[in-house]
């Protein structure tokens, strides 16, 4: 991966890993690059599918990246999923009024933006989820129920890399860590 080491590890279904480290150590670089968002020479797989032989739109819908940020593109909230895409439950589950589907993207808080990103990737199916700080910009109340929302998703089956700065999150939901830093990766205990 471009500025980092080497790093080779499994994910069973529904298994969680975290990865922590510094700001600026790579955790976001590590995420895009399983992703096939940035250029890379990683070999990635999920199940039996090798990343390189899938096109880039199915692997990034079947393994979904979802920035502690994520960007907009739409004026309204609801055009940024999919058609008759069941939200109504999802986004009370996230702590969010459903009514806010029905808002223009520049009425969002920082912490609405985080929550509907997620919703946007979970509403798509994904098989693997890889979260970039997602309760960043959240309160403890909010937190927690994105947190309630990742243990269901776990349950469900779907396996989760979390970049995380909060170790009391990732010992909550992953039974290993990848520690990011000055350009290495290694597993380290949590």
């Amino acid at each position: 991966m471009p500025g980092l080491d080497r790093v080779s590890f499994e994910l069973e279904s529904g298994d969680c890993i975290a990865v922590m480290g510094p700001s600026g150590a790579g955790k976001s670089r590590l995420l895009r690059a399983i992703a096939d968002l940035d250029p890379n020479t990683a070999v990635v797989h999920l199940d039996d599918q090798d990343r390189s032989q899938v096109n880039a739109p199915q692997w990034r819908s079947m393994v979904m990246y979802v920035a502690g940020e994520p960007a907009w593109w739409n004026d309204r909230v609801r055009d940024h999923f999919p058609a008759g895409a069941a939200l109504h439950d999802l986004v009370l589950g996230l702590g969010l009024n459903p009514e806010c589907l029905d808002w223009t993207t520049d009425r969002l808080s920082s912490g609405e933006r985080q929550r509907l990103g997620l919703a946007r990737a979970i509403v798509r199916g994904p098989r693997a989820l890889l979260l970039d700080e997602p309760t960043s910009s959240l309160d403890s109340d909010a937190g927690a129920q994105v947190e309630a929302c990742l243990k269901n998703w776990l349950s469900q089956g779907i396996s989760t890399v979390l970049a995380t700065h909060d170790v009391e999150q990732a010992r909550r939901f992953a039974r290993r860590c990848l520690r990011v830093e000055g350009g290495s990766v290694r597993e380290v205990a949590l």
